[in-house]
C-alpha cells in the first residue's frame, strides 16, 4: 500500500473502453515522514479523492483488479482510500 497525494486528473479522449466513466489522477508518492518523493503514478480513482488529498494507493495489478471485480481489466493503480489524519510516532 502506498501513502500519496492526488495532485491531477488525467484527461484522455481515446482509451480502452474499461477507462469509460472512470476517473483516473496523477498520485506523488509520499515517503513516510509524508513529503514528496518526486515519483508519480496514475491510479483509478474509486473513493471521489479531490485534488491535494493525501491517499492509499494499491499498486500491484492482481489487487486492484479484485477491486474492480474484472480479472481481465487494464489496471495496475487504484486509490482504495482517503486519508483523514496521520499520527506522527
Amino acid at each position: 500500500m502506498i501513502l500519496g497525494k492526488a495532485c491531477g486528473a488525467i484527461c484522455s479522449t481515446i482509451n480502452h473502453p474499461f477507462y469509460d466513466n472512470r476517473r483516473l489522477l496523477v498520485v506523488d508518492r509520499l515517503d513516510s515522514k509524508g513529503r514528496s518523493t518526486g515519483k508519480y503514478l496514475i491510479a483509478v480513482d474509486t473513493v471521489d479523492a479531490g485534488n491535494g488529498e493525501i491517499v492509499l494507493v494499491i499498486d500491484e495489478g492482481n489487487s486492484a483488479r479484485q477491486i474492480v471485480d474484472d480479472s481481465n481489466a487494464p489496471i495496475r493503480s487504484i486509490i482504495v482510500g482517503i486519508v483523514d489524519h496521520i499520527n506522527k510516532v
